[in-house]
């Protein structure tokens, strides 16, 4: 034990003689480690704020959106298979529909039941189709699911022009229903949101997020007054509390009118973006998403063996999703980082065998009073090791310099674990021995009689 303190003094007294050349020998130690920590504690922190985003709106939530066009499935191909379908149905019974099997309905593949609604067969990969959604999606689900509660068409509108009196700017426009907030988990301030008549009648009505009453109010009162936007009227009827940021982007600066009010007075369409959705309970993900495609296949008129024009995606799954990309950029972006770390190893042994050559005559003389070949390799390698550890615990340093000017000047947030500094601290250890062994192995191995010679 002694002898090791004594190695490790002698290895610090070497760093201490030669501060910038060791400085620079540990930098790209220092800018691996840094870099390494900094990124894995930003997606540490990304990933958090993502599983408490979907956590905060539930995770028996569901959300169903358009089909989207994919190679070789286009929608001349789906209408061409349909019409096919057709006619081949027909040639073999002489009607118009295909002839339905005892349990199986139009919107079928041959499933049993949910809540006296057909279910089709779960595939392991589902073609799509392109196509759209509408509001007598919403009604058919709301008349035929047993699974589910709180169902809301969502249509976005993106940024619009809003003003009110002499100011106005863009702000984010989502059109939805009355039991949009229960799902997404907003807050009324003042006021309240609006109501299933406001949906029923296309009311003029609209709710303001919390940025958006602050700055185009202040402290005046908003329920009640008349605000434009795209030049209609509208008149607020509720403020929501501040939401936050959800996936990057805040609902704060978002406003909310009923989606018949939207479709009438600035889209112009009468379709929806996508539908969101509650189970009634987690142990019913499956079969509820089940239950919605038999439901909207059957409201799609898609004839068995035809892809759905739709897809449904859970909340579990946008969390596994989000998670895989996270982790995915993290290692890609700690790999990138990580060669810093062997650069810096390269570092290290080159120093190493300068130091080698410039304490040849030291060598010698410590062999010749009774110095083992073995003493002198566990010098030279504590001493590279040293060095290596040394520029890791600065690399720290760094790593919690910079997350602190990310979570201090950016929007963005950091959180620094164990797990990351202890592998980091392991992997300089580890750099500090794989590059320090060549030049140890070489002092160790040098003649005593020539290095005392050596000038």
């Amino acid at each position: 034990m002694k002898r090791i303190l004594e190695n490790i003094k002698i290895a610090f007294n070497s760093i201490a003689l030669n501060k910038l050349r060791s400085f620079l020998t540990m930098l790209g130690i220092i800018i691996g480690v840094g870099s390494v920590i900094a990124v894995t504690s930003i997606g540490s922190a990304a990933e958090a704020s993502i599983t408490e985003n979907i956590q905060s709106v539930g995770s028996n939530v569901i959300t169903i959106t358009p089909g989207r066009e994919r190679p070789f499935s286009g929608g001349s191909e789906r209408e061409s298979f349909r019409e096919v379908q057709r006619e081949s149905d027909e040639s073999r019974t002489g009607n118009s529909r295909p002839a339905e099997e005892p349990g199986q309905g139009p919107g079928t593949g041959g499933g049993g039941f949910i809540g006296g609604v057909p279910m089709i067969e779960e595939e392991e990969e589902e073609e799509i189709v392109a196509g759209e959604l509408y509001l007598e999606d919403v009604s058919a689900l709301k008349e035929k699911s047993g699974l589910l509660e709180n169902i809301a068409p969502v249509l976005t509108l993106g940024n619009l022009n809003f003003s009110y009196g002499s100011s106005s700017g863009n702000v984010s426009v989502t059109a939805t229903s009355e039991e949009y907030p229960s799902l997404s988990g907003y807050e009324i301030d003042m006021g309240s949101f609006f109501t299933e008549l406001d949906v029923l009648n296309a009311t003029s009505v609209v709710v303001l997020g919390y940025d958006v009453v602050t700055d185009y109010f202040g402290k005046i009162n908003p329920i009640g007054e008349e605000v434009k936007i795209n030049g209609e009227k509208f008149i607020v009827m509720g403020t929501l509390k501040s939401a936050g940021y959800t996936f990057g982007m805040s609902a704060d600066n978002s406003i909310f009118i009923p989606v018949t009010t939207a479709q009438n007075k600035l889209y112009g369409a009468d379709t929806i973006s996508q539908i969101t959705a509650k189970v009634k309970s987690e142990d019913f993900m499956d079969a509820a998403i089940i239950e919605a495609k038999s439901i909207l296949r059957e409201q799609h008129s898609i004839l068995p063996g035809e892809p759905n024009d739709f897809e449904i995606s859970s909340s579990e799954q946008l969390l596994e999703m989000a998670t895989s990309v996270t982790d995915t950029l993290v290692i890609t972006l700690a790999s990138i980082a990580a060669i810093s770390l062997l650069v810096g190893g390269i570092g290290i042994m080159n120093i190493m065998f300068v130091s080698v050559t410039e304490r040849t005559r030291e060598i010698g003389i410590r062999k010749a009073i009774g110095a083992k070949n073995r003493d002198i390799l566990i010098q030279f390698l504590t001493e590279s090791t040293v060095l290596s550890l040394s520029g890791g615990t600065a690399g720290i340093g760094l790593a919690c310099l910079i997350t602190w000017i990310i979570n201090t000047f950016t929007t963005l947030s950091s959180l620094i674990t164990i797990s990351p500094v202890i592998i980091a601290l392991a992997f300089s250890t580890i750099i500090g021995l794989l590059f320090g062994i060549f030049p140890a192995m070489r002092a160790a191995r040098l003649s005593p009689i020539e290095s005392l010679r050596y000038e």
